[in-house]
């Protein structure tokens, strides 16, 4: 067993083995709670505690526990807890050497993390196992997608289907701009789904990045359906070489 394969840190809520864990591939480390019961010594660096400034008491704990978690998982890895930094669009900058994701949502933070050597992009996302918002689906979502979320759902309601397409989308975005430093719209990437073998795939409908010479045109993952949470993961194996950016 590698030192990603679990979480060992004794914390109130945080599991022996984190739950985002199980649908990742590769050697990455993962760490997840159900609680934000942090510990008082649990410090912020200077660019995390400027960026959440002022914020309203729960958007704190969720910052404050999420980062935990990320700086977790960098000693599973073998590596010093350092700054994580949110960038300009809000999304963690990690450390030279290290590519990862982080998640939250209503009862559960998470962070999955590898090394750059490694690993090219981590993607993950956590949402409640609960429909999205009236009329959300058709903002998100492209005709054929909301087909396979109509049909799954009148035979596996036990799924919200409308709202893994959504968790999907967001794995799949937090994978693309590191690799790209370009936002991806929710329409440029076309879903499906295999609910037997819990995987999805992205067929990405705008230019990607060029690994190894040829343009990234799609991503796969896997999901999960835990205790009221759906979870998404998607992991980019290295070797791979981005040149450079096609398209504008």
């Amino acid at each position: 067993m590698d030192a990603a394969d679990t979480d060992h840190g004794a914390r109130p809520g945080t599991s022996d083995r984190a739950a985002i864990r199980s649908i990742i591939d590769g050697p990455v480390a993962a760490v997840d709670t159900r609680s934000d019961t942090v510990p008082a010594d649990v410090p912020l660096h200077p660019a995390e505690r400027a960026y959440i400034a002022g914020a309203v008491a729960d958007r704190y704990q969720e910052f404050v526990t999420a980062r935990w978690c990320a700086r977790r998982a960098m000693t599973l890895l073998g590596l010093p807890e350092a700054e994580i930094a949110p960038g300009p669009h809000g999304q963690p900058c990690w450390p030279r050497g290290v590519v990862g994701s982080i998640t939250h949502c209503a009862g559960y933070r998470g962070a999955a993390l590898g090394r750059s050597t490694e690993v090219a992009a981590v993607g993950i996302d956590a949402e409640p196992n609960e429909p999205l918002p009236a009329d959300v689906l058709d903002g998100i979502s492209l005709p054929q997608e909301r087909a396979w979320v109509d049909a799954l759902g009148a035979t596996q309601a036990a799924v919200r289907w409308d709202r893994l397409l959504f968790c999907a989308k967001e794995a799949v975005f937090k994978a693309w701009y590191p690799l790209t430093g370009r936002r991806l719209a929710f329409a440029s990437s076309h879903i499906s789904v295999d609910h037997s073998q819990r995987t999805f795939s992205a067929r990405l409908r705008t230019p990607g990045p060029r690994i190894q010479g040829e343009a990234l045109t799609g991503l796969t993952g896997r999901w999960l359906v835990i205790d009221g949470l759906l979870l998404a993961a998607i992991v980019v194996p290295q070797p791979v070489h981005v040149t450079e950016t096609a398209g504008p």
